[in-house]
């Protein structure tokens, strides 16, 4: 396993890190073994939020996922470094999302209530509040920082002229400032190279990236031209599929197909490969529904892409694709 500061921050964390959105799994019992399969591989790095749930809880049910990993944290915490999330909406009412200080400052403590922890390592605002003065944001989070609560602090979903708007709030304040940043990147979506890739060099940010797969479609289960295998994910998502797959993502999956086909990679290894021989990257997080599907994807750190490889898979530039 690799391992890599975040960002400024003394944070040493695996450059691979296990996702907690558990879509896959039906049982917490089989969420935690996944858990601690990740652990025992040499994974350190969990990323959580208030919002994620198992599968087969009850849509309005939020938080399972935190609790599942509280029940590895009472024997392993110190082992582990883990993420949680504010501001994703967590039930019907008004008040029951956003980053308001009240919000934040209420859904921390029942996070570390669910976590059995003390303390968060690195606390996530997981979208941007437009209804909520940033300042008033980053202040509830401050607050969190020099209670001991929370280590260090982050977003999730920004743009880059908001973290820059936040990281210059932080410094006029006084305040805990953004140590990373966690957005989707993969080979289907590279709009982050754009602003955010120089924003982080500048303000030597972490970076973690979600769907390096981009949500299946670089795990070889499709192929561009035909359509999605029935039972899949784009199955039901079908307009949306012939919509993605045309034009420079289209060509850009079959580029990857092609490199990993004549360089015999894995394309899920070859997928993550890509996205951390990217210096701008931290971390890539894995989202596995199953301790296989995690043992191929830990393979991705085993090997090194050639240089022609890399210029290969690199050729397509994806604007944006949002799924």
């Amino acid at each position: 396993m690799q391992y890599i500061h975040l960002g400024k921050s003394d944070l040493k964390v695996s450059r691979m890190a296990l996702g907690l959105g558990l879509r896959g799994q039906s049982s917490a019992d089989e969420a935690q073994r996944l858990i601690e399969h990740a652990v025992d591989s040499g994974i350190n790095f969990i990323d959580c939020a208030n919002k994620y749930r198992l599968k087969t809880d009850q849509p309005d049910a939020h938080g399972s996922s935190e609790e599942i990993l509280g029940r590895v944290l009472v024997t392993r915490r110190e082992e582990l470094v883990i993420t949680s999330k504010v501001g994703s909406d967590v039930g019907p009412g008004p008040e029951e999302c956003g980053c308001s200080r009240r919000h934040i400052l209420e859904q921390a403590e029942q996070s570390l209530r669910k976590l059995r922890t003390d303390y968060i390592d690195l606390y996530l605002l997981h979208v941007f509040d437009p209804h909520t003065p940033l300042e008033e944001t980053l202040q509830a989070m401050d607050e969190l920082v020099q209670s001991g609560k929370v280590r260090y602090v982050g977003c999730s979903n920004y743009q880059a002229w908001q973290v820059c708007k936040g990281l210059w709030l932080a410094d006029r304040m006084d305040w805990a400032p953004f140590v990373c940043i966690q957005n989707n990147y993969n080979l289907l979506n590279r709009s982050l190279e754009r602003e955010m890739f120089p924003l982080i060099r500048d303000q030597q940010l972490g970076a973690m990236t979600f769907s390096p797969l981009a949500v299946g479609l670089l795990s070889g289960t499709y192929l561009p031209g035909e359509p999605p295998p029935p039972g899949t994910v784009w199955d039901d998502r079908r307009k949306e599929y012939d919509s993605v797959m045309q034009g420079a993502a289209a060509a850009a999956l079959q580029t990857a197909q092609d490199v990993a086909r004549k360089g015999g990679h894995a394309l899920t290894q070859l997928a993550f490969n890509w996205v951390l021989a990217h210096e701008e990257i931290s971390v890539a997080i894995a989202g596995t529904d199953t301790i296989e599907q995690l043992d191929d994807i830990l393979g991705a750190l085993d090997w090194k892409l050639a240089d022609e490889e890399f210029a290969e898979l690199s050729r397509h530039f994806v604007e944006r694709m949002v799924w």
